[in-house]
């Protein structure tokens, strides 16, 4: 004998209206909304039969999950029972032989969404392991959903700190937190474009910043403390909570390779804030000293011979200094390779130049070697 099964109605859904003066137009406001696609019922479980569940929705009728629904939410639906209370998605209010078409998969997707925007409402913070990561932040997964953590968004211990905003470099440090944990707040759900950011910063910390650097303005000189030393320069806590840097070529007027070998954690320094810009402070210890290009505007001209000491080769040809913090540049174009220039003048020895360029005001000069080159010789 074929198994006997229930036969469920149908919804039957009236639909009429009134006259404003029918006793029974008042009345109107009280009746429920029949269901719309999208929207997200509970209802009580009828009968699960051959691949299909049955749900009682009163007053609209009844609902049906089945087909690809129904796969999607196998796992769920083998714990239900005749009498359990679900939430489910309308997907179509007149859906198979007039039956309202739900789905358990899209329902909980919507209640997801719905939790992420309450968790803005409540700024809940949560604990979520970077799974990975790319120029611009990282990618954490919440309920199942990939969201963005810009890079903006990390905390002062996270963030990428990258001179003069190398994105190569700035993706560098970003990988480094690959596999890590991180306490974030989620601050945009977009269910539509399944758009969900993060952010590691709370506001206390971005309000407490934004009133600590109202304190400070461009030009103000203050004492405070070197918190970290990089490569592109010096990290300088001005007060507890508030950090500027002063980058490599603001430290001093002489050429400087490494920050490093000149300040430690923990030193005083003296700084000058020079920029106030987009929630960051910048700052310069060389400002704080004698322009050293001021005197010598009053010592060297254009055609004057002087001694110099070559201090670095870049791209361009090599850099000779003729006092502490005034440097020339002695072109490349002035032998027959770079070879030939690294070997007439090498780091560290003096030579005889003559001042071909002199820019006080815009801290430029060139010189031309007066000596004998080595490749010429060879020649």
């Amino acid at each position: 004998m074929p198994e006997e099964t229930t036969k469920v109605a149908a919804p039957i859904v009236p639909s009429f209206t009134l006259d404003a003066s029918h006793p029974m137009a008042k009345h109107m406001n009280d009746i429920a909304t029949p269901p719309q696609a999208g929207d997200v019922i509970e209802g009580t479980i009828i009968e699960l039969v051959r691949g299909r569940l049955y749900v009682d929705l009163p007053p609209f009728g009844t609902g049906i999950i089945y087909g690809r629904e129904y796969l999607n939410a196998a796992d769920v639906l083998r714990k239900a029972n005749p009498g359990d209370t679900i939430t489910a998605k309308v997907v179509d209010p007149a859906g198979l032989d007039g039956y309202i078409e739900l789905s358990l998969k899209e329902a909980r997707q919507a209640a997801i969404w719905g939790e992420a925007e309450q968790a803005i409402l409540s700024q809940t913070t949560y604990t979520l392991t970077v799974e990975e990561a790319n120029k611009g932040g990282l990618i954490l997964a919440w309920q199942g959903i990939k969201g963005f953590l810009p890079a903006s968004q990390l905390s002062k211990e996270h963030y990428p700190r990258v001179p003069e905003g190398d994105k190569d470099k700035i993706f560098g440090e970003l990988l480094k937190l690959q596999g890590t944990q991180l306490a974030v707040r989620i601050i945009t759900a977009d269910p539509k474009e399944g758009k969900l950011i993060f952010s590691e910063r709370t506001d206390a910390e971005e309000s407490e910043k934004t009133n600590l650097i109202d304190k400070y303005q461009v030009g103000d000189t203050v004492e405070g403390e070197v918190t970290g030393a990089v490569d592109f320069g010096v990290f300088v806590k001005l007060e507890q909570g508030l950090e500027g840097l002063v980058h490599i070529s603001e430290l001093d007027w002489g050429l400087v390779e490494d920050p490093r070998t000149m300040y430690t954690v923990g030193d005083r320094v003296q700084v000058k804030v020079i920029e106030i810009k987009d929630g960051k402070v910048s700052l310069s210890i060389k400002a704080l000293k004698e322009n050293p290009w001021k005197t010598a505007s009053e010592q060297y001209k254009k055609g004057q011979e002087v001694t110099g000491v070559v201090i670095k080769y870049n791209k361009h040809g090599a850099l000779a200094s003729i006092e502490e913090g005034v440097a020339g540049l002695v072109h490349i174009s002035e032998f027959a390779t770079p070879q030939d220039l690294r070997d007439t003048l090498e780091l560290g020895k003096t030579y005889p130049f003559t001042i071909t360029l002199f820019e006080p005001k815009d801290q430029r000069m060139t010189l031309t070697y007066m000596g004998v080159k080595k490749g010429a010789a060879k020649k």
